[in-house]
């Protein structure tokens, strides 16, 4: 029985995973449609196609790497579809079927757009449902562990996290987030303690199986049990912690000196899709909200101007708009075919990395199992750090 249930919520997460992927398609899809442009075809996923069907001139497809997914419609890009599937791009037909730069910046931004429309309609459903659990996790440490790194630096049961590293935090998950772009260096903490306010030096210590940093301290009861991802109810200010956090991210990799950390930090599919599991076992409105989350990740990567992606197909049309004549046909499918592979690149090896962490977590579980009963982990992963 356990493993039907296992199986069930593992076909619910990757449901709702391609949920965030076919939303942004469709809306590339359909604005596409609406301005009468060719759709040759719309897939969920790349590499071998698995199943088809044609429909009005449209050939739908499921393929086998569920990593993505794609609309080929040549009045827009060519050549990038075509290397997807592994076909030649003709370079006369690619240079000739384009259509104005107004139209492709639309298809382009109507992807990011939808998963926006997702992301709000999801932030609006959940905060008027009664059973949903929000709440913010103050910076607040509630215990320090002995020999921690907390401990050695002098934190305190009831100091209040004002700062790290110079940068202000509000919530616990701030403050984890400033740690882990530390990357282990010491870093500087501003507590407020009773009536006035310490500065101490502490330096993060590597967990060797998941690779997060930790001061190993705890925080003070999170009583509404909400995710860190959940801390609120408002779906604007929901949306907006949300953004904020992508762009923190974004920020610490174009800092030199939090660019290393920040990197390590990042999670491929799989913690991903680890990520909404988990969530779904903890509470199903949790996953819906890791969902959210993840939509607005989507929209905000996908806007980047890198070629590939939909900011770098925005790059290139502003560019027609401003200058009235398109960038050389060499140089983007150069940089195109260029970003492509190092993106492809930089997915295997999170898939890899995650693989390796998820399997690291998972024997060293199964050997607490075996040694002692295991405590609900959710509630310790909320509260320590």
């Amino acid at each position: 029985m356990d493993i039907l249930v296992t199986a069930l919520y593992i076909v619910a997460c990757v449901l709702l995973f391609a949920l965030a992927i076919i939303v942004h398609e469709f809306g590339h899809f359909i604005v596409a449609l609406k301005l009468g442009l060719r759709v040759e075809a719309f897939s969920v996923g790349f590499g071998p196609v698995l199943w088809k069907c044609r429909r009005n001139g449209v050939e739908y497809r499921i393929s086998a790497i569920p990593l993505g997914g794609y609309v080929s419609i040549p009045d827009v890009d060519p050549d990038g579809v075509k290397a997807l599937e592994g076909e030649k791009a003709d370079g006369e037909r690619s240079a000739a079927a384009r259509i104005p730069p107004w139209k492709e910046i639309l298809v382009a931004v109507a992807g990011p757009g939808m998963n926006v429309v997702l992301a709000v309609v999801l932030a609006v459903a959940l905060s008027i449902i009664p059973g949903v659990r929000f709440g913010v996790l103050p910076a607040e440490i509630g215990d320090v562990l002995p020999d921690s790194p907390a401990q050695k630096a002098g934190l305190q049961p009831g100091d209040t996290v004002l700062s790290v590293g110079g940068r202000k935090v509000s919530s616990w998950i701030d403050m984890q987030t400033e740690v882990q772009i530390s990357g282990g260096k010491p870093v500087e903490f501003v507590c407020r303690r009773g009536d006035g306010q310490v500065s101490l030096s502490v330096t993060p210590e590597r967990d060797s199986v998941s690779g997060v940093y930790f001061i190993k301290a705890l925080s003070t009861t999170n009583h509404a049990g909400a995710a860190s991802w959940m801390p609120y109810r408002s779906p604007v200010r929901q949306l907006m912690w949300d953004a904020g956090s992508v762009f923190r991210v974004l920020q610490g990799l174009v800092t030199p000196r939090e660019a290393k950390a920040t990197a390590g930090a990042i999670c491929g599919p799989v913690m991903i899709a680890e990520g909404i599991y988990r969530s779904m076992r903890r509470n199903v409105w949790d996953g819906f909200g890791f969902l959210r989350f993840l939509n607005v990740n989507l929209a905000v990567l996908n806007l980047l101007p890198i070629p590939v992606l939909d900011g770098g197909l925005i790059l290139f049309s502003l560019f027609a708009l401003v200058f009235r004549r398109r960038p050389p046909e060499c140089a983007v499918k150069a940089l195109t075919y260029f970003f492509m592979v190092v993106l492809l690149l930089l997915m295997a090896v999170l898939v890899l990395k995650d693989s390796w962490r998820t399997w690291k977590i998972h024997t060293r579980l199964s050997d607490a199992d075996n040694t002692a009963e295991a405590s609900p982990g959710d509630a310790a992963d909320d509260k320590r750090d």
